[in-house]
């Protein structure tokens, strides 16, 4: 397994640009017990600089179906004929083209049904960092997390922007509240192994047609 590290020092770590609207300055009072930025009068146990941490629950339930036919046909014909070739003219020259130089026909037919059927559930937790905040206060938030069970190592990710508003007072976001959000659940062991066809099967079937 991985060491616990910064994941930003990771190779395929890229820092979050967005579009953001032109910083405003905080207005101040005078002799105001508010402080400007503030969400509370108390200490706000939420997640709100680089380095916090917050739990991100991730329950993906997606179904999914399609039916689709489509039926086609078509037809057609021509004829060709030449009344006078040369001043050959009628049954002269009926037998040198015959009656009809050229006579096509065609017909054609096609009918495909497609069903598609998918079904994903997913339910995650697990625990992310901020690793950088926004010009407009957003997070971006990068989650990780590996499992290894008798030589199967799971491999968990989430990242992607939240904002402060998503993070609810237990310190939790949920997935639909992840902008940008890439979740990735794999892994790599014996099973796995197990269930991956062989580099040489592999390329065959990228290479044959058939």
């Amino acid at each position: 397994m991985t060491h616990t590290s910064d994941p930003t020092l990771a190779p395929e770590y890229r820092p979050v640009t967005m579009p953001m609207p032109p910083l405003q300055p905080p207005p101040t009072e005078v002799g105001s017990l508010w402080r400007p930025g503030s969400r509370a009068f108390f200490k706000d146990q939420r997640a709100s600089q680089v380095g916090d941490l917050l739990t991100v629950k991730v329950e993906i339930a997606d179904n999914a179906s399609l039916t689709n036919n489509t039926t086609a046909v078509g037809s057609g014909s021509e004829d060709f004929g030449i009344p006078s070739l040369f001043g050959f003219k009628g049954k002269a020259l009926s037998h040198v083209t015959g009656s009809d130089a050229l006579n096509t026909s065609s017909a054609s037919a096609n009918a495909a049904t497609g069903n598609i059927r998918r079904v994903e559930a997913v339910a995650l937790t697990l625990a992310g960092t901020i690793t950088q905040v926004l010009p407009n206060g957003n997070f971006v938030v990068v989650a990780r997390q590996e499992v290894r069970i008798n030589g199967e190592l799971r491999q968990l990710m989430v990242t992607g922007v939240v904002r402060p508003q998503d993070i609810t007072e237990d310190n939790t976001v949920t997935h639909d509240r992840i902008a940008e959000a890439r979740i990735s659940y794999g892994g790599r062991g014996q099973l796995t192994k197990l269930q991956t066809p062989r580099y040489g099967q592999q390329i065959l079937e990228s290479v044959l047609p058939f």
